[in-house]
This record gives structure tokens, C-alpha cells and sequence, in this order.
């Protein structure tokens, strides 16, 4: 893994844990009123960002 790897995994685990606390701000402020919306619209966000793509690289199995 080179070095620019590394950043952009730092990066992308920075951004994932803003958007997790951003999200969970938003449903203690609505007491939980708007929770799926605030989640896919997290998950969209997520995705834009290529996050979600490693969500799926973890989902899966290594293949040999």
C-alpha cells in the first residue's frame, strides 16, 4: 500500500466518523422524528464520497 493510499484511507475514516456523529447530532436534536431520513440521506452522502465501496470490499470475502 503506498502512501497515498494510506491518506486516502485516513481520510475516507475521518469522514465516516463526522458523518456518523453528524447523523447522530441530527436525531437527538429531532428526537428521532426524522432517523431514516437522516440516515439515507447519510448513506447517499457516503456514497458519493466512494464510501460505500468499502462497506462492500468488507462485506465480501477475500478471493484467493
Amino acid at each position: 500500500m503506498g502512501i497515498f493510499d494510506k491518506i486516502k484511507s485516513q481520510v475516507r475514516d475521518k469522514a465516516k466518523r463526522a458523518s456518523e456523529a453528524a447523523g447522530q447530532r441530527s436525531d437527538e436534536r429531532t428526537g428521532g422524528t426524522y432517523e431514516d431520513r437522516i440516515d439515507t440521506g447519510r448513506q447517499r452522502a457516503e456514497g458519493s464520497f466512494g464510501m460505500d465501496r468499502d462497506r462492500e470490499r468488507r462485506d465480501r470475502p477475500e478471493e484467493p
